[in-house]
């Protein structure tokens, strides 16, 4: 009995020792594999910042373009939509309070004319 009882621990601290190792490799492969799709999503991430603001570029190119057409054209239009984008900036925080007379403030210029003297881009 004293020997199947010996046999018996060699065999699991065999066993404990196999699985421990197995243990180890499979952390080892695991924290490899982390790695590899931790670098791989920087590079997808990267890439697609790097698509995106060239998109966003040209964008923006265009828009310029535009503006730079329409404005030529029309310069009364051109400053009328400078004044919209004007108010649009001065009145986007709700809270802030302006006093402005309106009766003589170039701001509300548009407003007391009613858009008079402004035009849609000639075609």
């Amino acid at each position: 009995e004293a020997i199947t009882e010996s046999v018996y621990r060699r065999m699991q601290a065999e066993r404990t020792r196999v699985a421990n190792e197995l243990r180890s490799t499979g952390g080892a492969e695991g924290e490899t594999i982390r790695a590899d799709a931790d670098r791989q999503r920087e590079v997808t991430m990267a890439n697609a910042y790097r698509d995106a603001q060239k998109i966003k570029g040209e964008g923006d190119a265009e828009a310029a373009r535009i503006y730079a057409e329409a404005f030529g054209r029309d310069p009364q239009f051109a400053q009328f939509y400078r004044s919209l984008d004007a108010y649009k900036a001065s009145f986007a925080n709700k809270s802030d309070v302006m006093v402005l007379d309106p009766s003589s403030s170039e701001f509300f210029k548009v407003f007391r004319n009613g858009g008079a003297g402004t035009s849609a881009p000639k075609k």
